[in-house]
């Protein structure tokens, strides 16, 4: 193993075991030239160190087992390992399925390693969470670009937004659904300890703005509208739609997402 990348987390699965890494960058000086000020003034050159930039990068362990992975993502794989692409929603029409295609930034397929190896993806400066599903009991709906990898037993499925407004949302017409057991990877635009989870015991409702969202129990009863009724009142609010969140079950925030953006 290169000793330029830092294992920062790690989770292991059914015959797949998921690593991530992070590399950072050394502090490396940059020369800057500040313009004087004023009538004939001159200026002057500064030597200011460029602040250290971390990456991250995704590491599968097949050990007999199965993984899935966004499309598009993979740097490099070796060993003995079957790879091909794994239509999601097996059972859905080709209607249906182009429709889910056109609606949501998630593909409709998956890239799918099997066998004995390792597979490797592009480093991003995104940040990532590792966590586990026990069974049916833990279906999740995802932000429409959250996904990024699971083990082949868990099951990438499509959930529906029935209403207008819920196409119109930011998350398009559909979202991914992770149903099954099993070890699954996430993409957040904000470090783990940011990330807020929200438990809803059924006595109240949640209200999120879309873009806050990043994944929520597919327990919860969730409908997508504007903040207030009426046209005019909306306009008014200033907000655009957002999330309600209704029953038992818990929702995955990003609040700091827009810090510094």
């Amino acid at each position: 193993m290169s000793d330029f990348r830092t294992r920062i987390d790690e989770k292991a699965g059914r015959g797949a075991r998921f690593e991530l890494y992070q590399y950072t960058r050394k502090i490396v000086s940059q020369y800057v030239y500040v313009p004087g000020t004023g009538q004939g003034a001159g200026g002057f050159g500064l030597t200011v160190p460029s602040p250290p930039t971390a990456t991250r990068t995704l590491r599968i362990i097949l050990e007999g087992g199965a993984a899935l992975l966004e499309p598009g993502a993979l740097q490099y794989a070796h060993g003995a390992l079957q790879v091909d692409v794994q239509k999601n929603d097996k059972n859905s029409n080709f209607f249906s399925r182009a429709i889910a295609s056109a609606g949501t930034g998630e593909s409709g397929f998956a890239t799918r390693f099997a066998g004995r190896g390792e597979v490797w993806t592009e480093p991003t400066t995104k940040h990532f969470i590792i966590a586990e599903m026990d069974g049916p009991a833990d279906a999740l709906i995802l932000d429409d670009k959250a996904f990024y990898a699971c083990e082949g037993s868990v099951e990438i499925k499509t959930h529906v937004h029935r209403t207008l407004s819920g196409v119109l949302s930011g998350n398009g017409l559909m979202q991914p659904k992770l149903e099954g057991a099993g070890v699954f990877v996430v993409e957040s635009p904000v470090p783990v300890d940011e990330v807020e989870a929200i438990e809803l015991d059924g006595s109240g409702e949640l209200i999120v703005d879309g873009d806050l969202m990043m994944m929520y129990s597919a327990s919860l009863q969730c409908e997508v509208r504007p903040l207030v009724r009426g046209l005019r009142n909306a306009m008014r609010s200033g907000e655009g739609l957002v999330f309600v969140f209704r029953g038992r079950g818990t929702v995955w925030l990003t609040p700091t997402m827009k810090i510094g953006a």
